[in-house]
């Protein structure tokens, strides 16, 4: 993802009105859940086609390429969050990130759809019905009628491993139970000595469990935590490399250019502007303005 307009969204509740006979891409980088606050509509993907009615309630895994349609008739008014895993580094595990990232390229999570009376969607219609209450408290109810869909799937593959001497049970026992910020300033070595076994063999195993190689992981932790001292904090761009566990700032922005499609100070600047727009209406979404449509305007049917 190479712009910064979905990083405002997390665990931030948004609202948006589709008109008649018109469609709401839903193509976030991030995890959505979505409900039906009024109207009728569709959910439309090419796999998978539901109608959809006041106090239903999808969760979207990211990247989708499906679309909400209202009918021809009668628009359909819709309020949404998003959640992003990677930013929840001092409260998920590596094992537990690396589920829903997994997830997302299964086949049965194109979207989850609940109807109205199901006791996810009935919790979902009190927070959002009742948004008066902010802060942590707030956010962490989100995240738990999140978690709560998928219930004994992610008890099963966060579960702790079988006992015995392994090192991939060694491995993903640590993983399972160390947060994902203590990783940031983990080195190899280190994970060597916990592991007991051989550099080589931890590789193999590391990207085996984790789904990407122990580099790529820790860069990728370094790097969020960079862009949310980049969008929460005033540091320079040297602290803020420093602080993100990079000790060359040069290394630094050619990793955050790779990764985001432009410099760290470029990225703030952005950020800072788009989150000037929002603040002036922080729950409705203008599709003109909003740049997560700019490519994807409300199409006609």
């Amino acid at each position: 993802m190479k712009t910064t307009d979905l990083y405002e969204f997390h665990l931030s509740i948004r609202e948006a009105s589709v008109p008649a006979g018109t469609e709401w891409p839903s193509r976030f980088s991030n995890w959505l859940m979505l409900r039906v606050q009024s109207g009728a509509g569709y959910w439309m993907h090419r796999k998978q086609n539901i109608e959809l009615e006041a106090g239903t309630v999808l969760t979207i895994p990211p990247e989708s390429t499906g679309s909400i349609r209202a009918s021809r008739i009668n628009g359909i008014s819709i309020a949404f969050f998003c959640i992003d895993p990677a930013r929840l580094s001092g409260l998920m595990t590596v094992v537990e990130q690396t589920f829903f990232r997994t997830a997302a390229a299964k086949t049965d999570f194109l979207a989850r759809v609940l109807p109205p009376q199901h006791p996810v969607a009935i919790k979902t219609q009190a927070l959002f019905t009742d948004r008066k209450p902010v802060g942590s408290l707030f956010r962490l109810q989100l995240l738990q009628i999140f978690f709560e869909l998928f219930g004994k799937e992610f008890d099963r593959e966060t579960a702790e491993p079988e006992a015995g001497a392994d090192a991939k049970q060694r491995l993903t026992e640590f993983l399972r139970t160390t947060q994902t910020s203590e990783l940031m300033n983990l080195t190899f070595s280190e994970l060597v000595d916990i592991s007991r076994c051989t550099p080589r063999h931890l590789s193999r195993i590391f990207r085996e469990v984790v789904g990407m190689s122990f580099r790529d992981k820790r860069a990728e932790l370094r790097l969020g935590r960079a862009r949310d001292l980049l969008a929460g904090t005033n540091l320079k761009i040297v602290d803020v490399a420093l602080e993100s566990g990079f000790q060359s700032l040069s290394l630094f922005s050619l990793m955050f250019a790779r990764r985001f499609g432009m410099s760290p100070g470029k990225w703030r600047q952005q950020f800072q502007q788009e989150k000037a727009v929002n603040v002036r209406n922080p729950r409705k979404l203008a599709f003109a303005d909003s740049p997560a449509y700019r490519t994807n305007a409300l199409q006609p049917l």
